[in-house]
């Protein structure tokens, strides 16, 4: 007797369903107010060129954790200013 699993009961939550899909464009790392950015010098739209250091948790003995502006998490809470100078 052999059971026939269909995509459907694997993954419940179709990509076309899922209510968090438009929220990956902007709960991103560059628009959190943790996030702080390095001065690297040249000014870079693109989240994904920001770099800088996660200040959500205490730092441990090796500082902040380092992330990228595209990089995202589940603590993130949005920084207005950011949003409006871009």
């Amino acid at each position: 007797m052999s059971f026939e699993v269909s995509n459907s009961q694997i993954n419940p939550v179709s990509e076309t369903k899922d209510p968090w899909k438009h929220r990956s464009k902007g709960m991103v790392c560059a628009t959190c107010m943790y996030f702080v950015e390095k001065d690297t010098g040249n000014v870079a739209s693109d989240p994904a060129k920001k770099f800088g250091r996660c200040r959500c948790k205490s730092p441990t003995m090796k500082g902040y954790p380092a992330v990228f502006g595209n990089d995202w998490c589940g603590e993130h809470k949005l920084d207005e200013e950011k949003l409006l100078l871009g």
